[in-house]
């Protein structure tokens, strides 16, 4: 038994621990920082030596796991995934039928790349299918990002999540998970997630129909026409000298000339009597109107068709993962220039974003609607960092997609039959991608999501620490005290469910580390065999199901299909409860204790 009194060091482990959890449930900063911050204080703590702390750069997952980014980039250059998901939109020609091929096709792709990319590839195209079959998108696009976790828990390489209790299993002596070491639990997931939704999904899946997207970002309420009065001190001046953006907030959309309308007009000279289409709050406006002498439409009543052109067009775009746009605003980027397109709303998990957008600095999933000419849309959808949903672009190398799709089956096949380790056949195999020109080696650079690599790096040495201190051993010592005299597979049943909380608050890699090591010291007391808890961290921490946040594909998924909060609370609690019920009854019967 663990003494009540621990040592100096691993009460401040704890604390840091603590700290760590708190921030990362806060989203106050970003997760790579945090983890840098709980390396640091490691360090200057004297918690870690210095080689131990910078061992997280160096693990064999973390290593891997960039490699794999890498891998996936070919795969959606070259068009490998999206010619898989065409055949999809094809097949899918009634809602059950679209769920079933939808479910079934991204879990097996995300069973070997990265599911943030398959899903930010997937999205145009279950919207495609969503128009086509007149189903409201809302009831595909849950079922896809969860289907993308279902593939997460079928193999090794499919999340970062797997590759990382794999290394911290390896570390504590007993041995790394093989290739399809998970692919029994995980069919066994795939099957029951599908069925629940086929036979629950029609009554907890919302059937939001597609609007106009004026009213869906709810424009009306900040877009109007003024008109430029005769004595107005803007007359003769531009847009630009005018100052409106700077000094008013307010942005000029369009100006209608007498004798014709021009769009975007930073140095069109104002006349008296023009009338110009403005985007701002209202009391910017109605102080506009008292200060340039400009007179309000109070019969104005915006429809698309008042924002678009036969050229200018309306589209949406989300921010993609791994973004150059993350943390920074429309002003910073200098996005209008820059991308020749018009940011006139934004949309952040349902809530429309209303004061000063060009200084709100995006994440992950926000949704942009832009306003651009159709050649800058087409450039805008071979943008990596935009993921833009209305149509899905054809691809300049997919004569390249079958060696593509080769190097990927020899990196699984070579490290599935023991030939090599996954982390060498991943190297080699990015390495491959750039030799064969299906990368270029910049492309392979951006490829790697950086702030993941971070997060592990700075992280794992908290693991090292928590083991080396007794931290790790302390609170096990506590879990066995409370849940430990009802047997192994009680205290299987309490890793699983507290993973699955910590994951759906916050990231689920730090999750897995945090637990990974009180997992091993809880069976090393009751004496068992620790895989089968290492397999219920893996299998909770991959599959974040009740929240928008838990998990990045949620994330992503949230404005497309218009959903609300409790949208995933309906449909992933119960589904987590089944995986839960699942997993506490079927791994002990594949991994003994």
């Amino acid at each position: 038994m663990y003494s009540l009194v621990m040592p100096f060091e691993a009460i401040l482990v704890l604390a840091i621990l603590v700290g760590a959890v708190a921030l990362f449930i806060s989203d106050k900063y970003p997760i790579d920082f945090v983890a840098l911050l709980v390396l640091g204080a490691l360090l200057l703590l004297g918690l870690v030596t210095p080689q131990e702390g910078l061992s997280g750069f160096s693990n064999p997952a973390t290593v891997t796991v960039a490699a794999m980014f890498v891998l996936s980039a070919g795969l959606q250059k070259t068009g490998a995934t999206a010619a898989i998901g065409r055949l999809m939109v094809r097949f899918g020609r009634s809602y059950f039928t679209a769920l079933v091929v939808i479910m079934g096709t991204i879990t097996v792709i995300s069973a070997f790349i990265n599911n943030t990319a398959a899903v930010a590839v997937f999205i145009p195209l279950v919207m495609i299918v969503a128009n086509r079959r007149k189903i409201a998108a809302s009831r595909l696009l849950i079922p896809l990002s969860y289907a993308s976790q279902f593939g997460g828990v079928c193999t090794l390489v499919g999340t970062s999540t797997n590759l990382l209790v794999s290394a911290i299993s390896d570390e504590a002596g007993y041995g790394a998970f093989s290739m399809f070491e998970f692919s029994r639990m995980g069919l066994i997931l795939f099957v029951a997630g599908v069925l629940f939704f086929l036979l629950f999904g029609r009554w907890l899946l919302p059937e939001r129909k597609a609007q106009e997207l004026a009213v869906t970002y709810q424009l009306g309420e900040y877009i109007t026409e003024m008109r430029v009065g005769e004595s107005s001190p803007l007359i003769g001046k531009s847009v630009m000298e005018s100052r409106l953006g700077e000094d008013h907030d307010v942005t000029v959309l369009r100006l209608l000339h007498v004798k014709k309308a021009v769009w975007a007009p930073l140095r069109q000279a104002l006349q008296g009597g023009d009338v110009l289409l403005v985007r701002g709050q209202l009391r910017e406006l109605m102080r506009l109107k008292e200060s340039a002498g400009l007179e309000l439409n109070a019969e104005f009543k915006l429809r698309d068709a008042k924002l678009q052109t036969e050229d200018l067009r309306l589209v949406q775009a989300l921010i993609a993962p791994g973004s150059a746009l993350i943390g920074r605003n429309l002003k910073q980027l200098d996005f209008r220039n820059r991308y020749k397109a018009l940011v006139l709303a934004v949309q952040r998990r349902g809530e429309n974003i209303r004061d000063k957008i060009n200084s709100v600095e995006f994440g992950l999933g926000d949704a942009l609607l832009l306003q651009a000419h159709e050649a800058q849309i087409k450039a805008l959808r071979s943008n990596p960092s935009l993921i833009v949903l209305d149509e899905v672009p054809g691809v300049a190398l997919k004569h390249k997609a079958p060696l593509v799709l080769a190097i990927l089956a020899a990196v699984v096949g070579l490290a599935a039959f023991n030939v090599l380790p996954i982390l060498i056949t991943a190297i080699l195999g990015c390495l491959a991608m750039v030799l064969t020109r299906c990368l270029r080696l910049e492309e392979a650079y951006k490829a790697v999501n950086w702030q993941v690599i971070f997060l592990l790096a700075g992280i794992l040495p908290l693991g090292i620490a928590m083991q080396k201190t007794g931290a790790a051993g302390a609170i096990a010592g506590k879990a066995v005290g409370a849940v430990g005299h009802l047997g192994p597979v009680a205290v299987l049943a309490v890793v699983y469910l507290m993973t699955s909380v910590m994951t759906d608050t916050m990231s689920n890699n730090a999750a897995a580390v945090l637990l990974a090591p009180i997992a091993i010291s809880t069976a090393d007391q009751i004496g068992v065999d620790p895989r089968p808890f290492l397999m219920a961290i893996t299998f909770a921490a991959s599959t974040g199901f009740s929240t928008p946040v838990g998990y990045q594909t949620n994330t992503m998924i949230y404005n497309p299909g218009g959903y609300k909060y409790t949208d995933f609370l309906r449909t992933g609690v119960p589904l987590s409860l089944l995986f839960w019920i699942l997993s506490v009854t079927f791994i002990p019967r594949f991994w003994s204790f």
